[in-house]
């Protein structure tokens, strides 16, 4: 079994999904008491949300990048990045570490493209879903990729920063999700991606007819499956 680095705590809420699936996945998958090997570095979001939105992605790359090459040297022998929007600097991580990274868009793609979705509604921070380092990902795989409008992408991402970060889960928050989703359906989405690891603590299956591709539960079970495949 190959040992897996989490470098996670963007928020802490989400990295406490990656590691229950994956450990369930590895039960699952090989039975009896097994467990998963994993390493975590959990680092200080306040220091990374900062660097997000004093634009300095440097900064952060340099932060990521060290804690990288600690799981690395500690016996990881590959890294998931437990947040979408810090996949931005996944190429400057991986410049610095000589194991791989799993990428959480094309884990992603992956499962769009087996469920046959060539059209798809993407949710997340806003920098996910204005900027082109995620959206690119999935373009490359042959999939049209939607986004909501720029009032609505605010919305979408003040949800993410000031609730479910710091574990709020509110019910007039759903209902503003799901109308935004609705209107995303009517522009041709047939799916939607919940592309910010904290969004699958508010938007469920149940909460639209949209197929919901969770990108925590995607990228978990993904790097499960990894570390237990020959």
């Amino acid at each position: 079994m190959k040992t897996i680095g989490l470098l996670g705590g963007m928020s802490w809420e989400s990295t406490v999904t990656y590691y229950q699936t994956i450990n369930e996945i590895v039960k699952q998958t090989l039975g009896g008491l097994h467990s998963a090997k994993v390493l975590l570095y959990s680092v200080d979001f306040a220091e990374i949300e900062k660097c997000q939105a004093e634009g300095d992605w440097e900064k952060s790359a340099d932060m990521l990048s060290a804690a990288a090459e600690n799981l690395e040297k500690a016996g990881a022998d590959f890294i998931v990045i437990c947040t979408n929007t810090m996949h931005k600097v996944a190429p400057r991580i991986q410049r610095r570490i000589n194991i791989p990274i799993l990428h959480i868009a094309e884990a992603t793609a992956e499962e769009l493209k087996r469920r046959n979705i060539t059209k798809v509604a993407l949710l997340g921070t806003k920098y996910t879903m204005t900027q082109e380092f995620y959206k690119d990902k999935l373009i490359d795989a042959g999939i049209t990729v939607l986004v909501p409008g720029e009032q609505e992408i605010e919305i979408i991402n003040d949800v993410i920063y000031h609730e479910l970060c710091l574990g709020i889960i509110s019910e007039i928050s759903k209902e503003k999700y799901r109308l935004i989703i609705n209107g995303l359906a009517r522009q041709g989405a047939q799916g939607v991606i919940l592309g910010c690891t904290e969004i699958g603590l508010l938007i469920q299956q149940k909460d639209t007819d949209l197929p919901v591709f969770d990108t925590t539960q995607i990228h978990a079970s993904k790097a499960a499956m990894f570390s237990v495949e020959d």
